[in-house]
């Protein structure tokens, strides 16, 4: 049996699972808001074009209308100004859309402070019970905070003082991007970075470093929790479009049971 085949067979008769990761995108799905005076994307909306009616008897079809960062999505390196140079979504190679992946688990911290930072420490205490983080492969982050995403205010958890969301301190950020050997970071919140990350220095570490050391980012996976910490691979292909900084993304992983 070809390992193709061997693949094949495992998927079809359920040693190999396939976990959706990917949030279910609608006009419900929540979005990043930016205050003023910055832009902001619109929400994800369907136009009808027929429906089994006169504009079109035997078919039903819609018109999309979504920014390229709603809902789960992939950042590619040309996303931010320190990768401006790097590759846009379709040029990210098509090996790299497929690999290992790893999930740092810190749920049981989140749930006791929002504003939870993922540290170099936590890394290597990670490393330590599981071994080294995967060359070419994603670190998920699981914070269960995919729990609140059919909710944009709960998921968004913003007041007066801005967004409280988990993320990645600036000291581990530029050490994923710099001294890992991963190839982006994985996350269930609406962006890679923290909640509080635009008052970081620089601000929003992750986008800053990552995307600048020609890394990407995944935002707003769910079904972390059924993952292991090690063993998953990750297929994350996004739409190729042409000069796009990023794209909704159909996140699956393959997990041997």
């Amino acid at each position: 049996m070809s390992i193709l085949q061997a693949l094949l067979s495992g998927v079809s008769g359920g040693t190999i699972e396939v976990v959706d990761l990917t949030a279910p995108l609608s006009s419900g799905t929540p979005i990043l808001q930016l205050p003023p005076p910055f832009a902001n994307t619109i929400p994800f909306r369907l136009e009808e074009i027929s429906r089994y009616d006169d504009r079109g008897p035997a078919w039903y079809w819609n018109d999309i209308h979504t920014g390229e960062h709603t809902g789960t999505h992939f950042d590619a390196p040309v996303h931010w100004v320190t990768g401006r140079d790097g590759d846009d979504v379709s040029q990210v190679p098509p090996q790299r859309l497929i690999a290992p992946a790893v999930v740092i688990d810190v749920a049981d911290r989140v749930a006791e402070n929002p504003d939870f930072l993922l540290e170099i420490e936590h890394v290597r205490e990670w490393e330590a019970t599981n071994g080294p983080l995967p060359a070419g492969g994603w670190l998920l982050l699981r914070t269960g905070w995919d729990a609140r995403s059919g909710d944009q205010d709960a998921f968004l958890n913003a007041n007066e003082t801005g967004p409280h969301t988990p993320g990645v301190s600036v000291e581990a950020a530029k050490w994923l991007a710099t001294e890992s050997p991963i190839i982006g970071i994985g996350v269930e919140t609406v962006g890679t970075d923290a909640g509080a990350a635009h008052s970081f220095d620089p601000p929003f570490p992750c986008h800053s470093y990552l995307l600048g050391a020609d890394k990407y980012g995944l935002t707003q996976l769910r079904n972390l929790d059924r993952l292991p910490p090690t063993g998953a691979v990750v297929i994350a292909p996004p739409l190729p479009i042409v000069g796009g900084s990023g794209s909704p993304v159909r996140v699956l992983a393959l997990v041997e049971r």
